[in-house]
């Protein structure tokens, strides 16, 4: 058993990992803004509140954590396209010092295909509707991967292609080696099931993953 940190613990692909940890006997902390208001009850969970870039509130949520899960996400808006994001980068900056004071080394990092050196593999069709839509929040998920490569942590980069609701379902695509890389669709719930797998695991350290269907 573990006791795993999902940072955006409380929606999207950091709730349905909270709950893949649970199916899975760990101890799971959702932290976010809101995980207080999370209606999942259960004894391995839980729920607390505060900041991903507030250093005092991630050493607080560091105590006794095996392993850390960023899952972050920002509502799609209109405003993406020209409003500059530092969430990703924000958020990283505060949490990998936080982790060096606590002692805790596995990170693993959710960011998306498209992201890093990954964009060399989207299609030339697809980059312009993906710069002029998803340009600013990719370009400081770039930024967040870079910090987290330049970092002591054992780290692991995942990368979902399109994500969708659909159901957790065996035989998903683990694509590690860059010439395999592409674009694809991957349910929130498989990915869920890959990031708990490799925090038990550790197969992918220092290691950079695309998944698809």
């Amino acid at each position: 058993m573990m006791h795993i940190l999902v940072i955006g613990g409380s929606s999207g692909i950091g709730r349905d990992t909270v709950e893949r940890g649970l199916e899975k006997g760990h101890v799971m902390r959702a932290f976010s803004r809101h995980a207080s208001g999370m209606d999942r009850e259960h004894p391995n969970l839980e729920k607390m509140d505060g900041d991903a870039t507030d250093p005092a509130d991630l050493d607080r949520a560091l105590e006794g954590i095996d392993a850390v899960i960023v899952a972050l996400g920002i509502k799609e808006s209109v405003a993406m396209i020209w409003k500059k994001v530092t969430l990703f980068s924000e958020a990283t900056e505060a949490l990998l010092p936080a982790m060096e004071r606590a002692g805790v080394r596995r990170l693993l990092v959710v960011t998306g295909f498209g992201a890093g050196d990954s964009f060399e593999r989207v299609s030339g069709l697809e980059r312009i509707p993906f710069k002029l839509i998803l340009g600013e929040p990719y370009k400081d998920k770039d930024r967040q991967e870079a910090l987290v490569k330049a970092s002591t942590t054992d780290w692991t980069i995942v990368r979902p292609t399109i994500l969708t609701n659909g159901p957790r379902r065996p035989g998903y695509k683990v694509l590690t080696a860059p010439e395999q890389w592409r674009n694809g669709i991957i349910s929130r719930k498989n990915v869920a099931d890959f990031l708990i797998g490799e925090a038990e695991a550790g197969a992918h350290l220092h290691g950079e993953v695309v998944l698809a269907r």
